[in-house]
């Protein structure tokens, strides 16, 4: 059972009765969750295909009477794009049951710069979402540059970016996953966009999404959970684990896309609890 045998600096008891107080302690501290917040790429699905036991999860979840909601990263498409997606894998969820770092970003911007000129290095679907945001999209003189995973990413835009930045510009990213992990390996995500314009102007971005202050915020309003209730549930550590740990809940790692076991022992961030999969959480709830 991957909770007592990964667990950073735990060694298997030798006695059967010392592993049934571990794994029943894990059991009380994964039941005390109320609200998982669930990545999506590398935790939920890879690219278009379902992960193993995903669906069993969510049917546990709701069979326990705790919450979920999913949050991605990942800005290349709008909510309602995944709401569509997760449909076509037999798992329906409401608009209120989704949340991206483009969201997290519209918020922040609407807030803190309403009404600045904005140029965006985003596909389509989240320039979209921007524009029905009402924020000012712009090809000239910005106050700000918001970087998403731009999958249309050309070198005009890029060189752009980096001269308005040069110019003044402030510098702002909807996340910081360097990859984004595929069934065939992984493809260049916005972290990765974002460290070519770093080193090109010398300005690194301020970051929104998982795992900063600002996505816990927009959940913690958006769900009326408190920050000790709530679980990121996700395949990166730096991300989806420090969500919760570096922020007053419970961070778990699963190991279904990006990061390996091996790469937990390396990390300053500790999951509190690491699975295979959400399969083999669904064990755990009760």
């Amino acid at each position: 059972m991957i909770i007592q045998k990964y667990l950073p600096n735990l060694h298997l008891p030798k006695k059967h009765k010392e592993l049934d107080k571990l794994i029943m302690k894990n059991k009380r501290d994964i039941n005390n969750i109320k609200l998982f917040v669930l990545d999506m790429d590398g935790t939920f699905y890879l690219g278009d295909n379902i992960i193993e036991g995903a669906l069993d999860f969510i049917t546990k979840i709701k069979g326990t009477g705790k919450s979920f909601i999913f949050f991605t990263n990942n800005s290349s498409k709008a909510s309602s794009d995944y709401i569509y997606k997760l449909a076509g894998m037999n798992c329906y969820i409401d608009r209120d049951q989704i949340l991206t770092s483009g969201d997290v970003t519209i918020e922040y911007i609407n807030t803190y710069y309403h009404g600045a000129r904005v140029y965006l290095l985003g596909t389509r679907e989240l320039e979209i979402s921007f524009e029905e945001a009402n924020i000012n999209l712009v090809e000239d003189k910005p106050d700000l540059v918001v970087v998403g995973f731009d999958k249309s990413l050309t070198y005009h835009k890029l060189e752009r970016a980096c001269t308005f930045i040069r110019q003044g510009a402030e510098f702002i990213a909807t996340h910081l996953d360097i990859n984004c992990p595929l069934e065939d390996g992984f493809i260049p995500d916005c972290g990765a966009i974002c460290a070519a314009i770093s080193l090109s102007t010398g300005v690194e971005p301020k970051y929104i999404g998982k795992p900063f202050k600002e996505t816990i915020d927009m959940i913690v309003k958006r769900t009326g959970f408190k920050n000790k209730e709530i679980a990121f549930v996700g395949d990166r550590i730096y991300t989806d684990v420090a969500a919760g740990v570096n922020n007053g809940g419970r961070g778990i790692l699963v190991l279904t896309g990006e990061t390996k076991l091996e790469d937990v022992d390396k990390s300053k961030v500790k999951p509190d609890l690491i699975f295979e999969s959400l399969k083999e959480m669904s064990l755990y709830l009760e």
